[in-house]
């Protein structure tokens, strides 16, 4: 399989702050790529680096073979971007927004084709300031989809939109992955990483700290299942760290702690037992599998939406 993108010691900084920390990667044709971190980690400036908006301060990036460092018009040309946020005119239509963006590339699908990919044709004459918000975020997927192109960067495409509204837009990006697209998504969602990306690279604070599927990630952490508890003790870890089926200890909020195991049962039992025999007063226990979200805390002692 060809590689689409492929990133070598990017990086930027602002200041004395450096945003993207020399990272590498590289994507191939009808991957869809996940950049997972939380607010501040990197993400954006990193596709906004790639896609030619911000200058990097050193680093190469190709796309399908380009350097879209040298040749940033050709890149224009085959790319097709939803940002963060849309701007657009409160009085125009949907048909006619889509046209005239197609009017800005050599080439580019009709819209009458688009609105039937994003499921927005019944809204074609429609006035941009009536839609909601989960068909503004179509339509701005949709003038993404103008220029048909190879490679497709969604950053955060669904932030805000209620739980519906976001499965309507995870439906359309698995479509665009039917056709073979390369497709780079930012997101803070863990369920929207786990669902949609054949691979992700989880960053925090600038550097890429792993990359694999999903499933690899969660499996060589070796964070199978959780366990999370209320505990009035303070010092979790020494407490909690002795135990034989532990794997690790983790501190959350609002006095709540996580330990991850490979075998709740056998953990939540040790737990149960030491508890009683030590008299310590453990509350609202809740056990779940591990997921992505789990192996970012696990890495960084952090949530993904801190």
């Amino acid at each position: 399989m060809s590689v689409d993108i492929e990133v070598k010691n990017l990086t930027k900084k602002y200041g004395t702050l450096t945003a993207v920390d020399n990272i590498s990667f590289s994507i191939k044709n009808g991957e869809i790529f996940g950049l997972l971190g939380p607010n501040g980690a990197g993400k954006t400036t990193t596709v906004e680096m790639i896609e030619g908006l911000r200058k990097p301060d050193g680093g190469t990036i190709s796309i399908t073979g380009i350097d879209a460092l040298a040749r940033p018009e050709k890149i224009k040309e085959i790319i097709g971007v939803q940002l963060q946020s849309t701007s657009i005119y409160n009085k125009i239509r949907v048909k006619e927004a889509i046209d005239l963006f197609g009017s800005y590339y050599k080439k580019s699908i009709p819209s009458d084709k688009i609105l039937d990919i994003v499921s927005l044709n019944d809204k074609k004459n429609a006035y941009y300031a009536t839609l909601s918000g989960g068909q503004k975020q179509r339509l701005a997927l949709a003038l993404a989809l103008v220029n048909d192109p190879q490679v497709l960067f969604l950053d955060e495409p669904t932030t805000g939109l209620d739980p519906q509204a976001r499965r309507n837009v995870w439906g359309i990006i698995e479509n665009l992955k039917k056709e073979s697209k390369t497709i780079i998504l930012t997101t803070h969602y863990m369920e929207e990483a786990e669902k949609l990306c054949s691979r992700v690279a989880i960053i925090d604070m600038g550097k890429i700290i792993a990359t694999d599927t999903p499933e690899n990630l969660i499996i060589s952490s070796g964070l199978e299942s959780s366990i999370e508890f209320e505990c009035d003790e303070f010092d979790f870890e020494k407490l909690f760290n002795g135990l034989s089926s532990v794997g690790k200890v983790v501190k959350l909020d609002n006095g709540r702690c996580a330990i991850y195991a490979k075998n709740n049962a056998a953990t939540l039992k040790e737990l149960t037992d030491f508890t009683t025999e030590n008299n310590i007063n453990i509350k609202n226990i809740n056990t779940k599998s591990a997921t992505l979200e789990d192996v970012f805390l696990s890495m960084t002692g952090r949530k993904l939406r801190e």
